[in-house]
């Protein structure tokens, strides 16, 4: 066998569809195009979203409702994954990198941690942002909350 016997296997391949190339080809005269019309002529293209005259999607749906572009987006991670961490890891200290590493976060994540659940170890967190709760639950048992 070599490069000579090569081919694509059996129907995996189609021929292109060759319009326009006389009235013999069957495809020839309108080139598939049908009669006359803005859709025959070249240079024709649908505006985006046009749906033949009716009422288009974006107009039928009702708009509603408010985005803040200049909100930021934190990642919330409470205090009882911070617990369970730290003991799994055998460290007092957390920070972004180690969160990344473990999957909680990604890396282009803000980091807040939220005060849902219990600790029981004096940790050193640094992070993005702190809820008030996290924060005194953390320092009341010694540890630091930083800011990153």
């Amino acid at each position: 066998m070599d490069l000579t016997n090569l081919k694509p296997a059996k129907g995996s391949r189609k021929s292109v569809k060759r319009i326009g190339r006389g009235q013999g080809s069957g495809k020839g005269g309108t080139s598939t195009r049908g009669h006359k019309g803005a859709k025959s002529r070249s240079g024709y293209s649908k505006k985006l979203g046009y749906e033949g005259g009716q009422m288009s999607l974006a107009r039928r749906v009702p708009k509603f409702g408010f985005r803040n572009f200049n909100r930021v987006v934190y990642k919330g991670i409470n205090i009882d994954v911070l617990q369970s961490l730290s003991e799994k890891l055998r460290s007092d200290v957390i920070d972004p990198n180690i969160l990344i590493s473990n999957g909680y976060a990604s890396k282009k994540d803000l980091i807040k941690i939220l005060g849902r659940g219990e600790l029981h170890l004096k940790l050193n967190v640094t992070a993005h942002a702190f809820s008030a709760t996290a924060k005194k639950i953390i320092e009341d048992l010694g540890g630091s909350a930083n800011i990153f």
